[in-house]
């Protein structure tokens, strides 16, 4: 695999580390043992032409766009929410602003906040903070390139070459999925069948997060996702 932060120093080991070398087979450096994403992350903007490869070529490709004068690579839609609080501990009132570098698309800033309040507070992706920075190492490490791109891929053979583009075209097919938040009974083109199916223990504003693949469709606010897209 082709390492984009070779001999990048480790920001967690602060100046202990030579510089990124990487195993040849695990995901660490061979200098300080560290995982390759504590030296050092990508871009925003490399960051989305890596989902935005992801999802092109998928049925989730209406979440990407292919920017004006650009390569031609697709780059996924983040969705950044910006909330305006007002603040009138002082005399003269103000506000504060708080903005968040990922939330779920196509909900309301209501049903995003009530998702963002299931997601523990140190883990929630305010820009500058800790688990701003904790959702992009977990996004480095769940969809490292070579995973999609032959290209970033070393010591592949002509054979092999072939083989991995069919392996993405049908992972993009049958696997690849996107997940929908929503209020129970609601998304997922369910409509009035899929309310009848639902729990009736389930508060009816609790919201939930509705998986492709799961049958019942429905996760509930106790599990916990290390990433979310």
């Amino acid at each position: 695999v082709l390492s984009p932060c070779l001999g990048a120093p480790c920001l967690r080991c602060r100046g202990l580390c030579t510089g990124f070398e990487p195993h040849s087979w695990r995901k660490i450096c061979k200098s300080c043992k560290c995982s390759q994403e504590e030296h050092g992350l990508s871009s925003e903007l490399d960051e989305d032409r890596k989902v935005g490869g992801l999802l092109s070529g998928s049925r989730y490709a209406a979440l990407t766009a292919r920017p004006k004068g650009g390569d031609g690579a697709r780059i996924y839609k983040r969705n950044r929410m910006i909330v305006t609080n007002p603040n009138i501990s002082g005399k003269d009132p103000t506000f504060d602003t708080i903005t968040y570098e990922w939330a779920p698309p196509g909900l309301t800033q209501k049903l995003a906040m009530q998702y963002m309040e299931l997601v523990p507070p140190e883990l929630q992706p305010v820009a500058g903070t800790e688990g701003a920075f904790h959702r992009r190492r977990r996004l480095a490490r769940q969809l490292p390139l070579h995973d999609q791109d032959p290209a970033q891929c070393r010591g592949l053979s002509e054979g092999e070459q072939p083989l991995m583009e069919e392996f993405v075209r049908k992972y993009k097919a049958e696997a690849l999925g996107v997940g929908e938040v929503a209020l129970p009974g609601q998304g997922g083109g369910g409509g009035k069948e899929e309310e009848k199916r639902q729990d009736k223990s389930t508060e009816p504003s609790r919201i939930c997060a509705l998986s492709p693949s799961c049958s019942q469709g429905i996760l509930r606010a106790c599990c916990s996702c290390s990433v979310t897209l």
